[in-house]
């Protein structure tokens, strides 16, 4: 009795970590976004320079995202899922902390650039740590928890970034980091990753194409993410720009639209998490909230006439329709064996948030020739069409057994 008493707090503690880490992550990633033309005016960048000069930091960040992705992963499947749950938390909360001291472009850039190698670890580890610690049939119960209360840094970065100047917004984040790194105690390491006896190679990223079987699995777990980042990306990215096009009575913030999506994106979360669990089913949920998506996009995209708060409601229900996040990484650290699956949970979430570059810049191309709305429908179609494609080829993973090894 003691020692499943004993588990059960270590697998909480677990929990708690992971989703206070994804907390501060998403906080940091919003932040930057809202936070952005104030920073860069304050350091003298010119107005005329804001757009390239923002677009050049963004490119930078998701450079050391995918860095980081790769780089984390592999470490957490060759030396423990802990280490690179803090390791990511420390390296972001100190990139935050500098942040709100940078004073040109080229520091920012490089601030930038770090803050997202430290960035692409924590969901990957914490997902990665819940999959194998938790019953098989409860594991989904875990990972809700962590991306349901994770997307909410995204309201604390538009509370803070209203309330207080970047720099300090920014040192908030960083602080709020170094404190979760005190819960580091007691904390254990997934038995699956500590009790390996098999000699198949660990972390051997390029070894997952040696098959086309594990190739085409690991790209359709990077295909079903495609929507929720066209959503966060264009759509809700650019909400003033859409709220100008359909003629929302009264002024769009981009930061309001940012909070009312991931408020959404919390309830999504919550309600697919538990859809999941009732109808032991990954698969059918995802179907149905990519169905929901497209219905909440065609809507957006031919309303017009709205209040301000009614928009506001279309972007928290935009947010809703896409919180699958936490099954998205759930099913993709189900679908490989111990060995390489640090690697896979942690790539491909963030290849989807890379894929956020191509898909803007293919907006941005046909918006300038078709108007905002058709290049919107277009690119959100593809990304639709990948995304069900995808999950219909994808194997139904709830309540496998994970303790396994890959031999590729």
């Amino acid at each position: 009795m003691f020692s499943k008493k004993s588990q059960t707090s270590s697998q909480n503690l677990i929990i708690v970590v992971a989703a206070l880490g994804y907390f501060v992550d998403i906080y940091d990633l919003i932040l930057f976004n809202i936070v952005k033309k104030t920073s860069l005016l304050a350091i003298g960048v010119a107005e005329a320079d804001l757009e390239n000069t923002g677009i050049t930091l963004f490119n930078m960040q998701m450079m050391g995202m995918l860095m980081g992705g790769l780089l984390w992963g592999i470490m957490g499947d060759k030396k423990g899922r802990v280490r690179v749950l803090f390791g990511s938390i420390l390296l972001y909360s100190l990139a935050n902390i500098a942040n709100g001291l940078v004073t040109n472009v080229s520091a920012y850039a490089c601030i930038r650039f770090i803050a997202g190698i430290g960035l692409a670890g924590e969901l990957g580890a914490g997902i990665t740590l819940i999959s194998e610690t938790m019953h098989k049939d409860k594991r989904g119960y875990g990972t809700m928890v962590v991306v349901t209360f994770g997307a909410l840094g995204a309201v604390l970065a538009a509370l803070i970034a209203d309330r207080f100047d970047w720099k300090m917004a920014y040192f908030i984040g960083g602080g709020l980091g170094l404190l979760l790194l005190a819960l580091r105690v007691g904390t254990m390491e997934s038995g699956m990753f500590k009790n390996q006896t098999h000699q198949a190679p660990k972390g051997a990223f390029l070894r997952i194409f040696s098959t086309k079987t594990n190739t085409l699995k690991y790209l359709n777990c990077i295909l079903i993410g495609l929507p929720i980042w066209f959503v966060v990306g264009v759509l809700i990215a650019l909400a003033d720009r859409f709220g100008a096009r359909i003629g929302v009575n009264g002024e769009v913030k981009v930061a309001n639209a940012v909070m009312y999506c991931y408020l959404g994106l919390s309830v999504g979360d919550v309600a697919s998490g538990l859809l999941s669990q009732w109808l032991r089913s990954r698969k059918r949920v995802v179907l149905g909230y990519l169905v929901f998506t497209i219905g909440i996009v065609a809507l957006y995209l031919t309303v017009s006439g709205l209040s301000l708060a009614m928009f506001h409601f279309l972007c928290f229900l935009l947010g809703a329709a896409t919180g699958y996040w936490a099954l998205f990484v759930t099913i993709a650290s189900e679908q490989f064996g111990t060995n390489i699956r640090s690697t896979v949970t942690n790539t491909v979430p963030n290849f989807v948030r890379g894929a956020v570059v191509p898909i803007t810049l293919s907006f941005k191309s046909l918006a300038a020739s078709l108007g905002t709305a058709p290049a919107a429908a277009i690119v959100g179609s593809v990304c639709m069409a990948l995304a069900l494609f995808a999950i219909s080829r994808t194997q139904e993973t709830f309540g496998k057994d994970l303790d396994y090894f890959e031999t590729l």
